[in-house]
């Protein structure tokens, strides 16, 4: 994203260059469950591979824990599940996911 200029330009030419309404406001949700660290942490394993819940389940955590964090990052689509058998096994939805998660990493630990 370039930063634009302001001086020179009428009102109407900067607001057409915006995004709408409805895209912003599925990127605020994006950014809602990327604010959660312990949601932050299971999108980093899960882009280290695909896996099931039973795998993302810690020591300070629990099934059910785990289970609503994955939910809400499917609703936010930044991952996707799938069904073999018993267990539920979840991934990083597209390699966009993958360099926002890394971006945002590498941008924090920035001085």
């Amino acid at each position: 994203m370039e930063m634009q200029k302001t001086c020179g330009h009428g009102p109407g030419e900067l607001e057409a260059s915006l995004p709408s309404r409805e895209q912003l406001e599925r990127t605020a949700e994006l950014f809602r469950a990327l604010g959660d660290p312990e949601r932050l942490r299971l999108l980093v394993k899960l882009g280290q591979a695909e896996r099931c819940v039973s795998e993302l389940v810690g020591d300070d955590d629990n099934f059910s824990t785990v289970s609503a964090r994955l939910h809400h990052l499917l609703r936010a689509r930044l991952v996707l599940r799938r069904r073999e058998s018993k267990h539920m096994y979840y991934r990083l939805a597209d390699e966009h996911v993958v360099r926002m998660v890394r971006d945002a990493l590498d941008h924090a630990d920035e001085s």
